[in-house]
């Protein structure tokens, strides 16, 4: 019996778009500034950049929060309308929180 030598894993490409985008003028507190430039520097990044990393990271949280809400209501719709029950749509509710 052969054995087959495993390739290594290719290196995943990242491919970037680009978006449009548009300049926003931000009033920052000196000292929270400060802390930016720090990690920023730790992290190799510049501090815009980083900056952009902690909006997307906040707005990806959030907009997953909303979604999930949507499909709650959407699933708490659905059940109200099979069930007789509000007690076991509650229940039903609470366990898929």
């Amino acid at each position: 019996m052969t054995t087959r030598k495993r390739l290594p894993p290719a290196e995943p490409e990242l491919r970037l778009r680009p978006r449009p985008s548009e300049a926003v003028v931000l009033d920052i507190p000196v000292d929270t500034l400060e802390s930016l430039k720090r990690v920023a520097e730790k992290r190799g990044m510049e501090p815009d950049a980083l900056l952009r990393f902690y909006i997307g990271q906040g707005l990806r949280g959030d907009l997953d929060r909303l979604f999930a809400d949507f499909v709650l209501e959407a699933t708490a719709t659905v059940l109200e309308q099979h069930l007789q029950s509000d007690v076991e749509v509650a229940t039903i509710l609470r366990e898929i929180r």
